[in-house]
């Protein structure tokens, strides 16, 4: 019942927006059929009130001699040509008041002067400088319209000035206030869509310059220290004896080619401010899972990869995700706990996939390289996006284990997790005591 009533909440919500859309952009053209309609009858009792007060000049431009009014027809067609035809001509020049209002302003004055009829000419008056910056047809149409006032209205000069005061000067003075106000919106809203266009530019400038310093400090660092230990390892490779030492630079040299390789890419993504997306290669997946851990294997690890559950084919979001808590974990082994055996282990369950990589305790001293800091981090968020959880933390024999549960059921896409706010980089799971491998886990 509730999502029944949700439904169609958010339908009639969606309606009233669609009808207020519509209606908002068709104001104005609503707006000229109001004037035309509504001041219709006004027009007709202003003319008929100036012709009963013999106010314009309607009577010396139609003489009708009093033997032609006995003629019920020709009462009505001169009714009809007096009256209907220039009252409806007046309203439907209120429909084009904001794109010709000069054909408005003449069928005023005409009013004015025939019948003593204001009331289209007030209805131009208002409209012309509400939509139109001109100053100077106003003046003058302004003018004209004083020399109709003073034609009908001007029995006395108080008659005069009330009447100009009411027929000319109150429309004319709301006009330019209402074209005046629309301006002031216009312009700030020009104003404030310009700032936001150079506020967007100075930040992209800003972007790029950034991306730019930080390719240049990428590459005069990053870029000649990887370069010159490829050469090393080079030398090394040639010239050693051993076997197991040109072995072992020779995946030095491949490994420190393949990260020139992919530090040539973040160098040219960085530095080309046109391109959205960066043309990498294919991201690893779990099938590149044997070869990392080769890899590490070729470097003098201990690895041994256990999969468990029934293996099926998983998301591609899920298996990036997954290979990179295994890569960030055998990194971390190698450079904390050097010289200690490190299992990997991947359980495939029904709805998830739990990705656990555990050392055992460091047997000697061991000098880590500088580290960033932000590992843990990034692999944290990186799971939290997933839907997933991460946990990391000591085990009670001196180990180190991480641990990593993926969802791989479908999920809605409008549910997307939100990455919580940590202090440290380091946290310790709940429950991390005695051997990972425990049963429950």
């Amino acid at each position: 019942m509730r999502t029944w009533l949700n439904d169609r909440l958010t339908g009639l919500r969606d309606l009233l927006q669609h009808n207020g859309t519509w209606w908002w952009e068709r104001r104005l053209r609503i707006a000229d059929w109001f004037y035309a309609i509504f001041t219709l009858p006004l027009t007709g009792l202003g003319m008929l009130a100036g012709l009963g007060a013999n106010l314009g000049s309607i009577t010396f431009l139609f003489p009708v001699e009093s033997r032609l009014l006995e003629n019920q027809w020709i009462i009505l067609l001169w009714g009809f040509l007096v009256f209907v035809v220039p009252g409806v001509l007046a309203s439907a020049t209120m429909l084009w008041r904001r794109t010709a209002p000069k054909w408005l302003m003449l069928t005023g004055l005409a009013l004015l002067f025939l019948y003593g009829n204001p009331v289209p000419l007030m209805v131009g008056l208002y409209s012309y400088p509400a939509h139109f910056s001109e100053r100077k047809p106003l003046v003058g149409w302004f003018a004209l319209g004083c020399l109709g006032v003073a034609v009908p209205f001007s029995p006395t000069v108080f008659a005069f000035v009330m009447s100009a005061i009411l027929f000319l000067v109150v429309p004319t003075i709301a006009g330019l206030w209402i074209g005046t106000r629309r301006q002031l919106i216009d312009r700030l809203q020009e104003r404030a869509e310009r700032l936001e266009r150079e506020q967007h530019m100075m930040a992209e400038q800003a972007i790029g310059a950034e991306r730019t310093r930080i390719a240049r400090e990428m590459h005069d660092v990053v870029a000649h220290r990887v370069s010159l230990m490829v050469l090393h390892a080079g030398g090394l490779e040639v010239s050693a004896t051993e076997p197991r030492t040109v072995e072992a630079a020779g995946l030095i040299r491949t490994t420190g080619r393949e990260a020139l390789a992919e530090l040539r890419g973040i160098l040219g993504v960085l530095r080309d401010d046109g391109t959205d997306a960066a043309p990498t290669a294919p991201q690893p997946v779990l099938d590149d899972l044997e070869r990392l851990i080769n890899e590490w294997r070729g470097a003098g690890m201990r690895v041994d990869r256990e999969e468990t559950g029934t293996v099926r084919p998983l998301p591609t979001a899920v298996q990036r995700t997954a290979f990179r808590i295994v890569q960030e974990g055998l990194t971390n082994a190698a450079k904390h706990a050097t010289g200690a055996a490190v299992q990997v282990w991947l359980h495939h369950g029904e709805d998830r996939l739990e990705v656990e990589v555990v050392n055992d305790p460091v047997t000697g001293p061991v000098h880590a390289p500088p580290r960033s800091g932000y590992g843990l981090t990034g692999l944290r968020e990186r799971v939290v996006l997933a839907g997933g959880e991460l946990s990391a933390g000591a085990c009670p024999d001196g180990g180190w284990r991480m641990r990593a549960i993926l969802p791989v059921g479908e999920e809605d896409p409008d549910e997307v997790p939100t990455p919580e706010p940590h202090t440290t980089e380091v946290e310790e799971e709940e429950g991390a005591e005695g051997d990972p491998h425990t049963p429950g886990r």
